[in-house]
């Protein structure tokens, strides 16, 4: 009998973030020798930041970009974003050390004891929990080692596992997608876009609270029909094998300094949106603030000097593709300016949306951003690559990015 010969798939690989901006750098200069060069006039708007005049386009010389010229927008770029940079690598050092301090992990774990009986209100204030970590600091991966804990206290209390997956992964993604202070998206957008950080917040703060309930009342409505009929359960046969069940009587204890490192890390966003809002700080300002809490975290849970320097780079190291990736990101802008095709690009676009209302127009906008997911999954470089085309593309079509309409430059 012939063996069987192994059939190998094709199919498309998915290019690197890394070779995918590389090659968008190379199109761009490309583009410097067909695209006229144009310019508009950059004004003061009325929240004190520089937007387009969209009545001021002109056309200039050309100023193509060579081949040296391309090579050396690379490291322009990440010369020109290196305090976004920085901040983005100082916070995942610090979330890294406060994640190590296991005050958080510690802190949901007693919190799951305190409402695994109370099965009612377990699935709104867990997700409300995993949604504030996607919306405070880009909470999206690190919510994995969650996942077993709730599906143990969902299948405790008579729901299923989906339900236990669900609390995790729709409460954190729902945070995340509409985060109101997550600098790694939020906070480089804003700075990318030139409108005072944190500006907007109403907004974001409401499409927060929708956002999360909806996703609350959809896996809270399938966990009532589960746990009624718990026959139409798609993994019903998977947890009638389980032996496992979380002991909701042993309940976990928080130590002196995991207390106070949680109230350090509340104390730190509460400091931070003041600061922002009182006295305009900015990323250097914003950077200290984050790499202070890590030295509290470490010195309130007696962590050695070695074993806190190597978190720190843990962290780092952990988030250097998405921090570097805002500096080739902005490669991409470097060559449309010295190409003088940015405006030209700006003005192409905004003449086709010029017949459509603003609120179509800002749709649109964010078809093209739901798009460029498929292709950049980093919020932080999706935030680098869009936001430099975002930003005065909404001044055109009729937003003020100061007061958040249509909101699009404003995170």
């Amino acid at each position: 009998m012939k063996k069987k010969e192994k059939v190998k798939r094709k199919g498309i690989p998915v290019p690197n973030v890394y070779v995918l901006m590389l090659f968008v750098v190379l199109i761009c200069g490309i583009l410097t020798y067909v695209i006229p060069a144009g310019e508009y006039s950059r004004v003061t708007g009325s929240g004190g930041q520089e937007v387009v005049d969209p009545d001021s386009f002109r056309y200039g010389e050309q100023t193509p970009v060579g081949v040296m010229g391309l090579l050396e927008t690379v490291p322009q770029g990440l010369v020109e974003s290196a305090g976004m940079i920085f901040l983005i690598f100082i916070l995942g050092g610090a979330f890294q050390v406060v994640q190590e301090t296991g005050a958080i992990h510690t802190g949901i774990a007693i919190l799951t004891h305190k409402l695994g009986k109370k099965e009612f209100v377990v699935i709104p204030v867990m997700m409300f929990l995993f949604s504030m970590g996607g919306a405070l600091y880009g909470m999206a991966e690190e919510t994995l080692p969650f996942i077993p804990i709730m599906i143990l206290l969902a299948t405790s209390v008579g729901y299923d596992s989906l339900v236990g997956a669900g609390i995790v992964l729709a409460g954190s993604t729902a945070g995340f997608a509409a985060a109101f202070l997550n600098p790694f998206t939020v906070g480089i957008a804003q700075g990318i876009a030139g409108v005072p950080l944190l500006s907007g917040m109403g907004l974001r703060v409401a499409l927060y609270i929708c956002m999360v309930s909806l996703a609350i009342g959809y896996v809270l409505r399938y966990a009532l029909k589960v746990k009624k009929s718990p026959e139409i359960s798609a993994v019903r046969e998977i947890d009638l094998g389980r032996t496992d069940r979380l002991n909701l009587e042993e309940t976990p204890k928080l130590t002196a300094g995991q207390i106070l490192v949680l109230l350090t890390f509340v104390g730190t966003i509460g400091v931070l949106i003041y600061g922002v809002f009182r006295y305009g700080w900015y990323l250097q300002e914003i950077t200290a603030l984050f790499f202070g809490m890590s030295v509290l975290a470490a010195v309130f849970t007696g962590m050695s000097p070695n074993r806190y320097g190597e978190n720190l780079v843990k962290g780092m190291t952990g988030i250097a593709g998405g921090a570097l990736a805002v500096g080739f990101a902005r490669s991409i802008l470097v060559v449309l300016q010295q190409g003088g095709i940015l405006d030209t690009i700006l003005f192409g676009i905004a003449k086709g949306v010029a017949w459509l209302p603003a609120q179509i127009s800002a749709m649109g906008m964010y078809l093209f951003q739901c798009l460029l997911n498929y292709v950049i999954p980093s919020g932080s470089a999706q935030a680098a690559v869009s936001m430099p085309i975002m930003a005065p593309l909404s001044d055109l079509v009729g937003g003020d990015p100061a007061d958040g309409s249509p909101g699009i430059s404003a995170g």
